[in-house]
Protein backbone atom coordinates (compact mmCIF):
# COMPACT_ATOMS: atom_id res chain seq x y z
CA UNK A 1 0.00 0.00 0.00
CA UNK A 2 1.11 3.37 -1.12
CA UNK A 3 2.26 5.39 2.08
CA UNK A 4 -0.23 9.17 2.36
CA UNK A 5 2.58 10.66 1.81
CA UNK A 6 3.75 9.27 -1.52
CA UNK A 7 0.13 9.07 -2.56
CA UNK A 8 -0.07 12.99 -2.03
CA UNK A 9 3.03 13.10 -3.94
CA UNK A 10 1.56 10.98 -6.64
CA UNK A 11 -1.45 12.59 -6.93
CA UNK A 12 -0.24 16.11 -6.95
CA UNK A 13 1.92 14.82 -10.15
CA UNK A 14 -1.12 14.08 -11.82
CA UNK A 15 -2.83 17.26 -10.77
CA UNK A 16 -5.37 15.70 -8.58
CA UNK A 17 -7.11 18.33 -6.15
CA UNK A 18 -9.67 17.90 -3.90
CA UNK A 19 -13.35 19.18 -4.81
CA UNK A 20 -14.71 21.75 -2.82
CA UNK A 21 -18.54 19.58 -0.82
CA UNK A 22 -17.15 16.16 -1.97
CA UNK A 23 -14.87 14.58 0.69
CA UNK A 24 -14.33 11.30 -1.69
CA UNK A 25 -13.82 12.97 -4.69
CA UNK A 26 -15.48 15.19 -7.15
CA UNK A 27 -14.86 16.87 -10.47
CA UNK A 28 -12.55 19.48 -12.38
CA UNK A 29 -13.16 22.46 -14.40
CA UNK A 30 -12.28 19.99 -17.18
CA UNK A 31 -15.55 17.29 -15.42
CA UNK A 32 -12.56 14.75 -14.92
CA UNK A 33 -12.89 12.81 -11.83
CA UNK A 34 -10.16 13.78 -8.96
CA UNK A 35 -9.25 12.80 -5.84
CA UNK A 36 -8.26 14.44 -2.70
CA UNK A 37 -4.59 13.31 -1.18
CA UNK A 38 -5.38 12.65 1.97
CA UNK A 39 -7.80 9.44 1.31
CA UNK A 40 -7.10 5.99 2.80
CA UNK A 41 -6.87 4.43 -0.41
CA UNK A 42 -8.49 5.61 -4.08
CA UNK A 43 -10.69 3.40 -6.26
CA UNK A 44 -10.82 4.18 -10.12
CA UNK A 45 -14.13 3.04 -11.55
CA UNK A 46 -15.46 2.37 -14.79
CA UNK A 47 -18.75 2.02 -14.95
CA UNK A 48 -21.13 3.92 -12.93
CA UNK A 49 -22.90 0.66 -10.57
CA UNK A 50 -19.11 0.00 -9.80
CA UNK A 51 -18.85 3.67 -8.64
CA UNK A 52 -21.83 3.57 -6.44
CA UNK A 53 -20.29 0.50 -4.61
CA UNK A 54 -17.16 1.81 -4.39
CA UNK A 55 -18.12 5.32 -2.74
CA UNK A 56 -21.48 3.32 -0.45
CA UNK A 57 -18.63 0.53 1.05
CA UNK A 58 -15.65 3.44 1.12
CA UNK A 59 -17.41 6.23 3.00
CA UNK A 60 -15.24 9.08 3.15
CA UNK A 61 -12.35 7.22 4.04
CA UNK A 62 -11.86 6.08 0.18
CA UNK A 63 -11.34 8.69 -3.13
CA UNK A 64 -13.39 7.49 -5.74
CA UNK A 65 -12.47 7.93 -9.30
CA UNK A 66 -15.02 7.46 -12.05
CA UNK A 67 -13.05 7.26 -15.59
CA UNK A 68 -17.05 7.76 -17.10
CA UNK A 69 -18.56 10.82 -17.34
CA UNK A 70 -22.13 11.32 -16.80
CA UNK A 71 -24.50 10.83 -19.68
CA UNK A 72 -21.89 9.42 -21.43
CA UNK A 73 -21.75 6.14 -23.16
CA UNK A 74 -19.53 3.85 -20.95
CA UNK A 75 -19.38 1.40 -24.25
CA UNK A 76 -17.28 4.14 -26.21
CA UNK A 77 -15.23 5.72 -23.11
CA UNK A 78 -11.94 6.62 -24.61
CA UNK A 79 -9.26 7.38 -21.97
CA UNK A 80 -7.11 11.04 -21.84
CA UNK A 81 -3.77 10.82 -20.39
CA UNK A 82 -4.29 12.29 -17.35
CA UNK A 83 -7.30 9.49 -17.04
CA UNK A 84 -4.13 6.72 -17.51
CA UNK A 85 -2.35 8.62 -15.12
CA UNK A 86 -4.94 8.02 -12.40
CA UNK A 87 -5.64 4.44 -13.50
CA UNK A 88 -1.69 3.60 -12.67
CA UNK A 89 -1.96 5.57 -9.17
CA UNK A 90 -4.99 4.15 -7.98
CA UNK A 91 -4.97 1.47 -5.32
CA UNK A 92 -7.52 -0.50 -6.85
CA UNK A 93 -9.01 -0.63 -10.46
CA UNK A 94 -12.31 -1.77 -10.60
CA UNK A 95 -13.80 -2.46 -13.38
CA UNK A 96 -15.85 -5.31 -15.82
CA UNK A 97 -12.90 -6.91 -18.06
CA UNK A 98 -14.55 -6.50 -21.65
CA UNK A 99 -16.81 -4.14 -21.31
CA UNK A 100 -14.75 -0.72 -21.93
CA UNK A 101 -11.59 -1.93 -23.96
CA UNK A 102 -9.58 1.32 -23.28
CA UNK A 103 -9.95 0.32 -19.57
CA UNK A 104 -8.88 -2.63 -19.82
CA UNK A 105 -6.22 -1.55 -21.39
CA UNK A 106 -5.04 1.27 -18.97
CA UNK A 107 -5.26 -1.47 -16.42
CA UNK A 108 -3.21 -4.21 -18.09
CA UNK A 109 -0.43 -1.46 -18.77
CA UNK A 110 -0.50 0.51 -15.76
CA UNK A 111 -2.49 -1.24 -12.35
CA UNK A 112 -2.34 -4.86 -13.12
CA UNK A 113 -1.18 -5.40 -9.42
CA UNK A 114 -4.04 -3.18 -8.64
CA UNK A 115 -7.02 -5.04 -10.64
CA UNK A 116 -10.28 -5.82 -9.28
CA UNK A 117 -11.98 -7.32 -12.50
CA UNK A 118 -15.75 -7.63 -11.78
CA UNK A 119 -15.34 -11.18 -14.10
CA UNK A 120 -13.28 -12.81 -11.94
CA UNK A 121 -15.33 -12.25 -8.84
CA UNK A 122 -18.68 -12.91 -10.26
CA UNK A 123 -20.27 -15.03 -12.59
CA UNK A 124 -20.76 -13.39 -16.08
CA UNK A 125 -23.40 -15.25 -18.63
CA UNK A 126 -22.95 -15.82 -22.28
CA UNK A 127 -24.11 -12.70 -23.97
CA UNK A 128 -27.62 -12.71 -25.52
CA UNK A 129 -28.48 -15.92 -22.80
CA UNK A 130 -32.23 -14.84 -21.67
CA UNK A 131 -33.48 -12.99 -24.22
CA UNK A 132 -33.21 -12.85 -28.13
CA UNK A 133 -33.39 -10.87 -31.41
CA UNK A 134 -36.70 -9.88 -33.63
CA UNK A 135 -35.46 -12.62 -36.08
CA UNK A 136 -34.86 -15.49 -33.73
CA UNK A 137 -37.52 -18.41 -33.48
CA UNK A 138 -40.56 -16.28 -32.09
CA UNK A 139 -39.12 -16.13 -28.92
CA UNK A 140 -40.40 -19.24 -27.69
CA UNK A 141 -39.88 -20.07 -24.09
CA UNK A 142 -41.04 -22.79 -23.61
CA UNK A 143 -38.78 -25.80 -21.94
CA UNK A 144 -36.68 -23.68 -19.61
CA UNK A 145 -37.97 -20.19 -19.11
CA UNK A 146 -35.49 -18.44 -21.59
CA UNK A 147 -34.22 -17.81 -25.10
CA UNK A 148 -31.66 -18.60 -25.81
CA UNK A 149 -31.76 -18.09 -29.47
CA UNK A 150 -29.07 -14.98 -29.48
CA UNK A 151 -26.28 -17.79 -29.09
CA UNK A 152 -26.08 -18.96 -32.12
CA UNK A 153 -24.99 -15.28 -33.61
CA UNK A 154 -21.09 -15.58 -34.46
CA UNK A 155 -18.24 -12.72 -33.48
CA UNK A 156 -18.49 -11.18 -36.85
CA UNK A 157 -22.49 -10.78 -36.92
CA UNK A 158 -22.51 -7.13 -35.80
CA UNK A 159 -24.23 -8.08 -32.67
CA UNK A 160 -20.88 -7.30 -30.25
CA UNK A 161 -18.83 -4.70 -31.63
CA UNK A 162 -17.79 -3.55 -28.41
CA UNK A 163 -15.68 -6.98 -27.67
CA UNK A 164 -17.53 -7.86 -24.72
CA UNK A 165 -16.05 -11.30 -25.90
CA UNK A 166 -18.97 -13.86 -25.11
CA UNK A 167 -19.97 -12.87 -21.77
CA UNK A 168 -22.42 -10.31 -21.02
CA UNK A 169 -21.23 -7.22 -18.48
CA UNK A 170 -24.49 -5.86 -17.77
CA UNK A 171 -24.21 -7.82 -14.11
CA UNK A 172 -25.32 -5.26 -11.80
CA UNK A 173 -28.71 -5.84 -13.11
CA UNK A 174 -28.84 -8.59 -10.70
CA UNK A 175 -29.01 -7.65 -6.74
CA UNK A 176 -27.58 -11.12 -5.67
CA UNK A 177 -24.14 -10.69 -8.19
CA UNK A 178 -24.01 -6.79 -6.65
CA UNK A 179 -23.72 -8.34 -3.45
CA UNK A 180 -21.00 -10.78 -4.53
CA UNK A 181 -19.30 -7.84 -6.19
CA UNK A 182 -19.61 -5.76 -2.60
CA UNK A 183 -18.48 -8.30 -0.50
CA UNK A 184 -15.11 -9.09 -2.96
CA UNK A 185 -14.76 -5.13 -2.85
CA UNK A 186 -14.64 -4.52 0.31
CA UNK A 187 -12.04 -7.41 1.17
CA UNK A 188 -10.07 -5.91 -1.73
CA UNK A 189 -10.19 -2.49 0.33
CA UNK A 190 -9.37 -4.11 4.06
CA UNK A 191 -5.99 -5.84 2.24
CA UNK A 192 -5.03 -2.61 1.08
CA UNK A 193 -6.03 -0.42 3.82
CA UNK A 194 -5.96 -3.23 7.26
CA UNK A 195 -6.80 -0.15 9.40
CA UNK A 196 -9.58 0.13 7.77
CA UNK A 197 -10.67 -3.64 7.37
CA UNK A 198 -13.91 -3.49 10.01
CA UNK A 199 -15.61 -0.76 8.18
CA UNK A 200 -15.41 -1.67 4.41
CA UNK A 201 -16.92 -4.56 6.22
CA UNK A 202 -19.56 -2.58 7.58
CA UNK A 203 -20.08 -0.71 4.48
CA UNK A 204 -20.74 -3.62 2.28
CA UNK A 205 -22.98 -5.56 5.03
CA UNK A 206 -25.07 -2.31 4.72
CA UNK A 207 -25.03 -1.88 1.27
CA UNK A 208 -25.62 -5.75 1.11
CA UNK A 209 -28.84 -5.31 3.27
CA UNK A 210 -29.96 -2.57 0.58
CA UNK A 211 -29.94 -4.62 -2.44
CA UNK A 212 -31.36 -7.63 -0.59
CA UNK A 213 -34.31 -5.45 0.14
CA UNK A 214 -34.77 -4.39 -3.57
CA UNK A 215 -34.31 -8.24 -4.22
CA UNK A 216 -37.39 -8.73 -2.56
CA UNK A 217 -39.54 -5.52 -3.80
CA UNK A 218 -38.79 -7.56 -7.17
CA UNK A 219 -39.75 -10.30 -6.38
CA UNK A 220 -42.91 -9.18 -4.76
CA UNK A 221 -43.83 -6.63 -8.07
CA UNK A 222 -43.21 -8.88 -10.51
CA UNK A 223 -44.38 -11.74 -9.13
CA UNK A 224 -48.36 -11.90 -11.14
CA UNK A 225 -48.00 -9.70 -13.75
CA UNK A 226 -50.72 -10.75 -16.99
CA UNK A 227 -47.25 -9.99 -19.05
CA UNK A 228 -43.83 -11.19 -19.01
CA UNK A 229 -42.56 -9.92 -22.48
CA UNK A 230 -39.70 -6.90 -21.98
CA UNK A 231 -39.40 -5.03 -25.69
CA UNK A 232 -36.35 -2.96 -24.95
CA UNK A 233 -33.70 -1.36 -27.75
CA UNK A 234 -30.71 -3.69 -26.71
CA UNK A 235 -30.11 -6.68 -24.90
CA UNK A 236 -28.56 -5.12 -21.29
CA UNK A 237 -31.28 -6.73 -19.38
CA UNK A 238 -30.57 -10.00 -19.46
CA UNK A 239 -29.58 -10.29 -15.84
CA UNK A 240 -32.55 -8.88 -14.69
CA UNK A 241 -35.03 -10.79 -17.09
CA UNK A 242 -33.27 -14.24 -16.18
CA UNK A 243 -33.64 -13.30 -12.70
CA UNK A 244 -37.32 -12.84 -12.31
CA UNK A 245 -38.32 -15.09 -15.07
CA UNK A 246 -39.22 -12.42 -18.09
CA UNK A 247 -39.03 -12.68 -21.62
CA UNK A 248 -36.55 -10.21 -22.91
CA UNK A 249 -37.39 -9.00 -26.48
CA UNK A 250 -34.32 -6.81 -27.93
CA UNK A 251 -34.45 -5.10 -31.30
CA UNK A 252 -30.69 -5.36 -31.61
CA UNK A 253 -27.81 -6.99 -29.46
CA UNK A 254 -25.67 -6.45 -26.61
CA UNK A 255 -23.86 -3.38 -28.51
CA UNK A 256 -26.06 -0.56 -28.06
CA UNK A 257 -24.68 1.04 -31.18
CA UNK A 258 -25.48 -1.64 -33.56
CA UNK A 259 -28.49 -0.24 -35.84
CA UNK A 260 -31.66 -3.05 -35.97
CA UNK A 261 -32.43 -3.81 -39.92
CA UNK A 262 -35.86 -2.68 -41.55
CA UNK A 263 -36.30 -6.81 -41.23
CA UNK A 264 -35.92 -6.69 -37.20
CA UNK A 265 -37.85 -3.55 -36.69
CA UNK A 266 -40.70 -5.64 -38.69
CA UNK A 267 -40.32 -8.69 -37.08
CA UNK A 268 -40.78 -6.73 -33.79
CA UNK A 269 -43.52 -4.64 -34.86
CA UNK A 270 -45.36 -8.13 -35.48
CA UNK A 271 -44.50 -9.74 -32.19
CA UNK A 272 -45.84 -6.49 -30.29
CA UNK A 273 -49.23 -6.76 -32.32
CA UNK A 274 -49.49 -10.32 -32.15
CA UNK A 275 -48.86 -10.31 -28.16
CA UNK A 276 -50.74 -7.70 -27.53
CA UNK A 277 -47.90 -5.72 -25.68
CA UNK A 278 -48.34 -2.05 -24.60
CA UNK A 279 -44.81 -0.90 -23.77
CA UNK A 280 -41.76 -0.27 -26.42
CA UNK A 281 -38.47 0.62 -23.58
CA UNK A 282 -36.13 3.01 -24.43
CA UNK A 283 -32.94 3.75 -22.59
CA UNK A 284 -31.36 7.28 -21.93
CA UNK A 285 -28.50 7.25 -23.68
CA UNK A 286 -29.82 5.61 -26.65
CA UNK A 287 -32.47 7.43 -29.52
CA UNK A 288 -35.47 6.80 -29.37
CA UNK A 289 -36.20 6.74 -32.99
CA UNK A 290 -36.76 2.87 -33.14
CA UNK A 291 -38.80 2.78 -30.29
CA UNK A 292 -40.91 5.37 -31.50
CA UNK A 293 -41.41 3.88 -35.15
CA UNK A 294 -42.86 0.49 -33.64
CA UNK A 295 -45.23 2.28 -31.42
CA UNK A 296 -46.88 4.17 -33.95
CA UNK A 297 -47.19 1.13 -35.79
CA UNK A 298 -48.79 -0.58 -32.86
CA UNK A 299 -49.95 1.86 -30.77
CA UNK A 300 -47.58 0.70 -28.39
CA UNK A 301 -46.36 3.64 -25.14
CA UNK A 302 -43.01 4.26 -25.24
CA UNK A 303 -41.15 4.35 -21.75
CA UNK A 304 -38.22 4.24 -20.16
CA UNK A 305 -35.91 1.31 -18.56
CA UNK A 306 -32.38 2.33 -17.23
CA UNK A 307 -29.52 -0.76 -17.59
CA UNK A 308 -27.85 2.02 -15.08
CA UNK A 309 -24.78 2.56 -17.18
CA UNK A 310 -25.08 5.86 -15.80
CA UNK A 311 -27.15 8.50 -14.26
CA UNK A 312 -28.80 11.06 -16.24
CA UNK A 313 -31.99 13.77 -16.57
CA UNK A 314 -33.58 10.47 -17.97
CA UNK A 315 -32.69 8.34 -15.77
CA UNK A 316 -36.06 7.44 -13.08
CA UNK A 317 -33.82 8.10 -10.16
CA UNK A 318 -30.53 9.67 -9.21
CA UNK A 319 -28.67 6.63 -7.92
CA UNK A 320 -28.42 3.18 -7.99
CA UNK A 321 -31.20 2.31 -5.63
CA UNK A 322 -33.98 4.80 -6.94
CA UNK A 323 -33.19 3.71 -10.50
CA UNK A 324 -34.11 0.30 -9.80
CA UNK A 325 -36.79 0.80 -8.15
CA UNK A 326 -37.91 3.13 -11.20
CA UNK A 327 -37.00 0.36 -13.14
CA UNK A 328 -39.20 -1.91 -10.93
CA UNK A 329 -42.10 0.94 -11.29
CA UNK A 330 -41.59 0.80 -15.15
CA UNK A 331 -42.14 -2.92 -15.46
CA UNK A 332 -45.21 -3.31 -13.49
CA UNK A 333 -46.96 -0.83 -15.13
CA UNK A 334 -45.91 -2.57 -18.88
CA UNK A 335 -46.70 -5.86 -17.78
CA UNK A 336 -50.14 -5.20 -15.51
CA UNK A 337 -48.35 -6.56 -12.08
CA UNK A 338 -50.54 -7.12 -8.98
Amino acid sequence: MRTPIARAAALGATTLMIATGCAAGGEDDSGEGVAPADAALTVVTGVYPLEWLAREIGGEDVAVVQLTEPGTEPHDLELTGRQIAQVSEADIAFYVGGLQPAVDEAVGQEAADAALDVADVVELHPAGEGGGHAEDDGHDHSGDGHDHGDEEHGEDDGHDGHDHGDLDPHFWLDVDLMQEAASALAERMGEVDPDGADRYQEGAERVIGELSGIGEEYEAGLGSCEHREVVVGHTAFSYLTERYDLEQIGVSGVDPDTEPSPAQIAAITDIVRDRDISTIFTEPLMPAATADTIAAETGARVEVLDPLEGVTERSPGDDYPSIMRGNLDALSEALTCD
